[in-house]
């Protein structure tokens, strides 16, 4: 359950970063609004990066054997 509950916070946390670019972008927020959405978009662009490197963290144990890591390619452009 908790894996599940990291990979939507993560999901939540990137799409709300999505939009917090979007409305900087428009250039209709003050410079108030700009400030605070700018603060917000650190903390998750940390809280994603912190993610990403947790789950890179995992899969190098996952890969790992006999003490050695092992480098297995990985094809983005496979199906699912």
């Amino acid at each position: 359950m908790a894996r599940k509950k990291a990979a939507l916070d993560f999901e939540q946390s990137l799409t709300d970063l999505q939009n917090l670019v979007e409305r900087l972008e428009n250039g209709e927020l003050s410079l108030e609004d700009s400030l605070s959405a700018f603060e917000q978009g650190i903390r998750l662009t940390r809280e994603c990066q912190a993610a990403l490197t947790q789950a890179e963290q995992k899969v190098q144990i996952l890969l790992e054997r006999d003490g050695e890591l092992e480098q297995t390619a990985f094809d983005t452009d496979e199906q699912a």
